[in-house]
């Protein structure tokens, strides 16, 4: 499916608004920002970079944020500037869902699932975020299989394949007491899994904005 390299802003804000999945999700990131403000101390307060994953955990690896220290006007600056990343998070991911959500413009000659699935290799943001995936997932592997200290490198691909991933350390916890290769494998497996989904909706999302426009 041939996609253009022009990048269309008004598509991008109506895909996030013109669907009850993506307005559904946008009201859903407004209430975890309402959470934030009256709770800030409260576990709930993470929703809102929770619900914005994986392009809100981007600043985790930049010198800004929200915690930027320096005090007065530059936290200030730092938080507007955080507050802006993340609503922008928020429409792209938005506009994914609104993405998935419409009906493709004709039938498809392939079955839906490969249809579907392709969306996540034949584009190049979708590619490019499946090799950060697949990096941050072997830098993991390699430090839990070779490197005699492990550290933290499970934070990569935890972050890379973000919300979904939270999922995959839920699920092998119990299997890492009492099997670690088991817990390792079991965690894997889910991150490539969250990773594949998030490529999916990066490559609906690339699709929709990229290629001709549609009456859908």
């Amino acid at each position: 499916m041939p996609i253009s390299a022009r990048f269309r802003p008004r598509r991008l804000l109506a895909l996030a608004t013109d669907s009850l999945p993506a307005r559904a999700y946008l009201g859903l990131v407004a209430l975890g920002v309402v959470v934030l403000f009256l709770a800030p101390d409260s576990p709930y307060a993470m929703a809102p970079a929770l619900l914005t994953a994986p392009l809100s955990f981007l600043p985790v690896v930049l010198p800004f944020g929200a915690g930027t220290a320096g005090g007065g006007a530059a936290e200030v600056a730092a938080a507007v500037l955080y507050g802006g990343w993340l609503l922008l998070c928020a429409l792209v991911n938005a506009a994914a869902f609104g993405a998935l959500a419409r009906r493709p413009d004709r039938a498809p000659a392939a079955r839906p699932r490969r249809t579907l699935l392709a969306a996540a290799v034949d584009n190049w943001p979708a590619r490019a975020y499946v090799a950060v995936v697949a990096a941050a997932l072997g830098t993991f592997l390699y430090a839990v299989l070779l490197s005699p200290d492990p550290g933290f490198a499970g934070i990569w691909p935890l972050i890379a394949a973000a919300p979904l991933s939270f999922l995959a350390v839920a699920v092998s916890a119990p299997a890492e007491y009492s099997l670690p290769w088991l817990g390792t494998l079991v965690f894997s497996v889910g991150v490539a899994l969250a990773g594949l989904v998030n490529a999916v909706l990066i490559g609906r999302l690339t699709r929709r904005i990229g290629g001709p426009p549609s009456r859908g």
